[in-house]
């Protein structure tokens, strides 16, 4: 079954009790069971749900495994992985360019209670071999990252990272299964943010922990039960139905967002810009090798000061100001005051972070009256 095909049937036969071709929405909390402690496979929603289960079915098959673990939120699948796979006094390398959520749950979450942490700039295999400890329990992965899209070849750093014995979780939150599936890669563990692509309509809130074998699930599935962070039904629902276009909306995503990296790349107002599918990006080759199309984000640094990129992110109009990313509706983001305000001033300044990036998810609405909306805006606020 092809991924399209996948999104559509897989685990989602009509009902057997009424024929209902869509799959119901189980509402409950609880089960009755036959017997005490005999039960149907379900006891308790917090521990298992029909609609869950389907979801994480889906979701699994997708990512070309067969098990996954549903979250009440990205960050919550995260904090599910460092919670499970490290301890007190133990160490996890990743990219210089990470998420704010990520970066705050390292430094301000995990940190303080003794998880070490560096980050290193992964398509460096010289600088990747010495940040290596014997503590060292995994190397968090973001390719493409957020917000400046690079692109590391997850391959080489799984090889690199297996001779060590280190597993390796790679955020594929920005490219989608579609895009690129890390397990064929070699990685031992993949989240997402379900909220953005796989959802994709900006009206949930979602996360998603998968591994090949239940064994290396067991300490994230034990966390999901133990403390409770899990979706609602109705969200697991709402996931399934964004799922059935996901493969017509990313090759949208793809296809507006390259056209505009492509012009903004271009523009006189724009100092740089951070997109995959450009041949200028450094990461253009390994991207191509490993992934099947680039993506719907796309970041830029502007001509000018920070408040110029503020009044740019604030003068667009069809791309809306707001945090988030990966749904149908366009939306800018200035990650220094919005996404990655977290991380303070000094340590965005080391990380390359500048006041003037700016960072559009590209929607799938006509490609055309978003370019004419870059066009104006530049022209207005940029030069």
């Amino acid at each position: 079954m092809r991924p399209d095909t996948l999104a559509i049937h897989f685990a989602q036969d009509p009902d057997p009790s009424t024929g209902a071709l869509v799959a119901p929405i189980h509402a409950t909390s609880t089960f009755v069971q036959d017997e005490p402690g005999v039960h149907r496979g379900f006891d308790y929603s917090r521990t298992n749900n029909p609609t869950r289960r389907t979801l994480e079915q889906v979701l699994a098959a997708l990512e070309g495994v067969r098990h996954c673990a549903a979250f009440a939120s990205g960050l919550a699948a995260e904090h599910a992985i460092l919670q499970g796979f490290t301890s007190p006094g133990d160490h996890v390398i990743t990219t210089p360019d990470v998420y704010g959520g990520t970066f705050r749950l390292l430094n301000a979450v995990h940190g303080p209670k003794g998880l070490a942490w560096t980050q290193c700039d992964l398509a460096d295999e010289r600088a990747l071999d010495a940040a290596f400890r014997p503590e060292t329990k995994l190397v968090w992965l973001e390719s493409p990252t957020n917000p400046r899209l690079f692109v590391f070849d997850i391959e080489k750093v799984c090889s690199i990272a297996r001779r060590r014995g280190v597993r390796v979780v790679v955020d594929n939150t920005f490219a989608s299964p579609v895009n690129q599936r890390p397990f064929a890669l070699g990685a031992d563990l993949v989240v997402h943010s379900v909220t953005k692509y796989l959802a994709g309509h900006s009206d949930l809130i979602q996360g998603a922990v998968l591994a090949r074998d239940e064994e290396t699930l067991a300490p994230v599935r034990f966390l999901q039960n133990a403390t409770g962070a899990v979706p609602s039904p109705f969200d697991c629902w709402l996931t399934l139905r964004g799922l059935k276009t996901l493969g017509l909306r990313i090759a949208r995503h793809n296809e507006n967002a390259q056209r505009a990296a492509e012009f903004l790349a271009a523009h006189p107002a724009v100092a740089r810009t951070y997109y995959p599918g450009l041949p200028s990006h450094p990461g253009h080759e390994i991207a191509r090798r490993q992934s099947s199309g680039f993506g719907g984000v796309v970041s830029v640094e502007l001509r000018g000061t920070g408040a110029d990129a503020r009044r740019f992110a604030s003068s667009l109009r069809y791309f809306r100001l707001g945090e988030s990313l990966g749904g149908v509706k366009s939306l800018v983001c200035h990650p220094a005051s919005m996404t990655h305000a977290s991380i303070p001033a000094a340590e965005r300044a080391r990380l390359g972070l500048s006041d003037s990036l700016v960072r559009l998810s590209v929607g799938i609405e006509d490609g055309r009256d978003l370019l004419d909306d870059l066009a104006e805006t530049l022209g207005r606020c940029g030069g």
